[in-house]
C-alpha cells in the first residue's frame, strides 16, 4: 500500500514544482498593462478594418495613446468618436470628413451581358481568374458579392447583377474596396459633387459593344467643368472631389448618364 503513495507524491510534487514555475514567469515576463490605450480601444467601434491605417483598433489605440496618431482617422466612428478620443486626450477637436464607398460601375443586366456561364466558386476573386470575369465588359462588377460579405454594416447589395452602396448605412471603413478585385469601389467625399459610375478606359467603339452607359471618353464632361475638376485620360473620365463645385453641368452633358451627382446616390 506504501509502494501507491510513492507516485502520488512524486507526481503531486512535480506538479507543485510546475504550479510555482509557472507563477514565478507570470510574475517576470507579464506585459504591463496599457490602462490608457485600453481606455481609447472601448471608445473605437471595433471593426479593425484598417481604415486607420493601423492593424486595428488596437493597434491605433496604442498609436493615439502613445501620441503617434492623430483623432480622427476612424472612418466608421466618424466625428463622434473622434471628438470623444480627442477629449480623452485633452487635444482640439478635429474635423472629420465623412466618406462613403461608391461602386464605379453601372453594369447591370439591363446594360451589359455575360460573357460565360459560370459555374465555379461563387466569389468575384474567383471568377476575375477566368478570362477577367464573368461580365461582357472586362473592367465591370460581376455581381458575386465578395463587397457584400465584407461589409459589415449591411451597407451594399447586389441587385440585378451589379453592386449597390447604401450611403446611409456606410461608414468609410474601406473593406469593401479592399475585397474589389476590379477595384470598382473608391471611398469619395459625402458632399454634393459628381462621380464617375464607370470604370472602363477601352475606346468608345470597344465600350459601346459591351455597354450602354459605359464611358466613351468623348470629352463632353470635361469641355463644361468651368471648376477643371473633369478630367478624361485613357478615355476615361475623372471628377477631382477637391475642385468639383457640385454644379451637375458635367452631369447634364454626358451622353451615357454614366455620370451622377452624389445626392442622387443618397435618394
Amino acid at each position: 500500500m506504501n509502494q501507491l503513495w510513492i507516485p502520488i507524491v512524486i507526481v503531486a510534487v512535480i506538479g507543485l514544482i510546475a504550479g510555482l514555475g509557472l507563477a514565478i514567469a507570470s510574475i517576470l515576463m507579464a506585459v504591463p498593462k496599457d490602462e490608457k490605450a485600453e481606455d481609447i480601444e472601448a471608445m473605437l467601434p471595433g471593426a479593425n478594418c484598417g481604415a486607420c491605417g493601423y492593424s486595428g483598433c488596437s493597434g491605433y489605440a496604442k498609436a493615439l495613446a502613445h501620441g503617434e496618431a492623430q483623432p480622427g482617422l476612424c472612418a466608421p466612428g466618424g466625428a463622434e468618436v473622434a471628438k470623444m478620443v480627442s477629449q480623452y486626450l485633452g487635444l482640439a477637436d478635429v474635423d472629420v470628413e465623412a466618406k462613403v464607398a461608391v461602386v464605379h460601375c453601372l453594369g447591370s443586366y439591363d446594360n451589359t451581358s455575360d460573357k460565360m456561364e459560370y459555374e465555379g466558386i461563387q466569389t468575384c476573386a474567383a471568377a476575375a481568374q477566368l478570362a477577367g470575369g464573368v461580365s461582357s465588359c472586362h473592367y465591370g462588377c460581376m455581381g458575386l458579392g465578395d463587397c457584400v460579405r465584407s461589409c459589415a454594416y449591411g451597407a451594399i447589395d447586389v441587385c440585378n447583377g451589379v453592386a449597390h452602396v447604401e450611403p446611409s448605412r456606410c461608414k468609410g471603413c474601406s473593406m469593401c474596396v479592399k475585397a474589389c478585385p476590379k477595384q470598382l469601389i473608391s471611398l469619395v467625399p459625402l458632399k454634393k459633387q459628381a462621380v464617375v459610375r464607370c470604370d472602363n478606359c477601352d475606346k468608345g467603339a470597344m465600350t459601346n459593344k459591351v455597354c450602354k452607359v459605359g464611358c466613351i471618353g468623348c470629352m463632353k464632361c470635361q469641355k463644361v467643368c468651368e471648376a477643371g475638376a473633369v478630367k478624361v485620360e485613357h478615355f476615361h473620365a475623372t471628377v477631382d472631389p477637391e475642385k468639383c463645385i457640385g454644379c451637375g453641368k458635367c452631369v447634364e452633358a454626358c451622353p451615357r448618364h454614366c455620370l451622377t451627382m452624389m445626392e442622387h446616390l443618397q435618394a
